[in-house]
């Protein structure tokens, strides 16, 4: 018995040395790939949309919960990835309003894995940490449940203080959601400037006629996703090429990347030719930003 104990515990060893090898040997290839693509404009932002984590279980005949768990971990490495090379934004669709209306126990799954995760974030050891990113929840959250938003609020706090990029996660979100909350706050804003009353009752007190108005500028400011800058490269796995009402306002000069590959299956090569693209079309969008101030 002990001697297959022994046998057990060195072929364990074993295989944490060839793991540690793998990773050791995978970090030093990656750096070389990144040392070329930064020689060319490198995007401050980067949203997903993780498409096809049921299907990925249908696909291999797994249960659901096995397959958003798989695309958690596809997350986890596409994480990785932007923030090694030097991508300060990164935003996740990860549950649509829309998503409210599946199952209630594939509803309730999900809620469980989100909290489950979420407060993974806040570990020491997390890769939010690791990397030193800044946690935003982006979306309604009055319409999680309480320990899921309590866990989103946890998180946004501990990581709060780290500066060297954010990573926005969109829950209970939709862009026309966004885009009206971001009208009544501005509407309601309006409001109370020129609700200051001076001698002649409720007129603007020294308020310029033109700022009675709402503006683009007023929107964005109460955007959810007001705090990050405007994506420069959508990727959407699965094959479809639709936005699903995502980021709708803020996609306007965005490369749209819909790789066929489900999301638990994206690798470093979809990232790398989403990348290529951008900087092949770089000098074009940024003369149609130009074009637009």
């Amino acid at each position: 018995m002990a001697s297959v104990q022994v046998s057990e515990m060195e072929e364990s060893s074993s295989n944490n040395t060839w793991s540690s090898m793998l990773d050791g040997l995978g970090r030093v290839l990656r750096k070389c790939l990144f040392s070329i693509l930064v020689v060319g404009p490198i995007p401050n932002h980067i949203a997903f949309v993780m498409d096809g984590n049921r299907r990925y279980s249908k696909k291999h005949n797994l249960v659901s919960d096995t397959g958003h768990r798989a695309g958690f971990m596809a997350l986890m490495s596409m994480l990785k990835y932007c923030y090694e090379l030097g991508v300060t934004f990164v935003t996740v669709y990860a549950f649509s309003i829309d998503n409210f209306k599946r199952s209630p126990e594939e509803v309730q799954s999900l809620m469980e894995l989100m909290q489950e995760k979420i407060e993974g974030l806040i570990k020491e050891e997390s890769i939010v940490n690791r990397y030193g990113v800044r946690v935003h929840f982006a979306g309604d959250l009055t319409l999680l449940s309480e320990t899921v938003r309590l866990a989103a609020e946890r998180a946004m706090k501990a990581t709060a203080g780290n500066s060297k990029g954010v990573l926005s996660i969109c829950i209970a979100y939709t862009s026309t959601n966004e885009i009206v909350h971001a009208v009544e706050e501005s509407f309601q804003e309006k409001i109370n400037e020129l609700s200051v009353p001076n001698s002649d009752g409720y007129e603007p007190n020294g308020v310029d006629k033109g700022k009675r108005f709402i503006g683009v500028v007023d929107i964005q400011k109460h955007m959810y996703m007001g705090i990050a800058p405007d994506p420069d490269i959508l990727i959407r796995t699965s094959g479809e090429t639709r936005l699903s009402n995502f980021l709708l306002w803020q996609t306007a000069h965005c490369i749209l990347y819909c790789p066929s590959t489900l999301w638990p299956e994206i690798g470093l090569q979809h990232l790398v030719w989403a990348i290529l693209n951008f900087q092949r079309q770089h000098l074009y969008l940024e003369k149609k930003k130009k074009k637009q101030l």
